[in-house]
């Protein structure tokens, strides 16, 4: 049966204010063709018919030129499942400044972590919000050998959902916990939210990275309702901030395709210091995913 397919992005535009020298983009996806490499029958839609492995490769190229990064992070996407030969090969071609996030499911052995920290993979996914291949449960069992081989985990929750379940547990991994796109939380329960607040309190004491990315999932353009959130995780702890784009903005639900740059935009319309935006775009995820 066919499956919906994603929309293209748009061509890329320059930012208003350009990253500092040797910024990452933290959180962006590749897809290939849909001959390329093989599609997980679980997926909610296809790629975007047009480009090949290789075109894919030159719009995102063209997507780091254009907002001035020289660093990426690849989150391998749950459309391929658990065989991250598409993210693999993504860092092989684009070289050193290129890191991953690939899957594993709860029953990946020793061979396969090892397998998976050879391939230049820096941690493992888990969706909290869509579910996925990897557990809770199987991620806490599975941090003490992800510690062992410099591996982290990267986390899609809801902070008014989950966050208060899962907070003990987060203070208690053994790896760095990064969460994905400010917690996603529900804008309209305000920053007084319970779940917020606890989110608030891990990312200040150190307990969890949050990637300030993916606003245009939260409210449309401009992104002034997504704002104060921002600012309060920026000031909770500037070093525990990262910033990505979610390019080329796969699975919208409903969600307006984006412009990055005026993602971008966003964030340095928030966080106006310099120091601090040099902390979110390059320090920290040097830190995390480089050294």
């Amino acid at each position: 049966m066919a499956k919906p397919m994603a929309q293209m992005p748009p061509a890329p535009r320059a930012p208003q204010i350009a990253p500092p020298p040797g910024a990452c983009d933290a959180h962006v996806h590749l897809v290939g063709g849909v001959d390329d490499f093989p599609l997980w029958d679980g997926r909610v839609e296809d790629p975007a018919h047009g480009p090949d492995f290789d075109g894919w490769l030159d719009l995102y190229r063209a997507h780091l030129d254009m907002l001035g990064f020289d660093k990426g992070l690849i989150v391998h996407s749950i459309l391929y499942g658990t065989d991250n030969t598409l993210t693999v090969e993504t860092i092989k071609r684009l070289g050193p400044n290129f890191k991953g996030v690939g899957l594993l499911p709860d029953t990946a052995t020793d061979a396969d972590l090892d397998r998976f920290a050879d391939q230049n993979l820096k941690a493992v996914r888990l969706n909290y919000v869509h579910g996925g291949v990897l557990s809770w449960e199987g991620a806490k069992s599975m941090a003490p050998r992800l510690r062992d081989r410099d591996l982290h985990i990267q986390m899609l929750l809801h902070s008014h959902l989950h966050m208060d379940d899962l907070a003990a547990d987060i203070r208690a991994l053994p790896v760095p916990l990064v969460i994905d796109h400010i917690g996603w939380p529900d804008l309209d329960l305000t920053l007084n939210d319970p779940g917020f607040q606890t989110l608030l309190r891990l990312v200040g004491g150190g307990h969890v990275f949050i990637k300030l990315s993916a606003l245009y999932r939260l409210c449309p353009a401009p992104y002034d309702r997504a704002a104060p959130f921002v600012d309060a995780l920026a000031r909770a702890n500037p070093d525990g901030c990262l910033w990505g784009s979610d390019w080329p903005h796969l699975m919208l639900n409903g969600a307006r395709m984006p412009h990055a740059a005026k993602l971008l935009d966003a964030f340095h319309d928030v966080v106006t210091d310099t120091e601090t935006r040099i902390k979110i775009l390059r320090d920290t995820p040097d830190r995390l995913f480089f050294s």
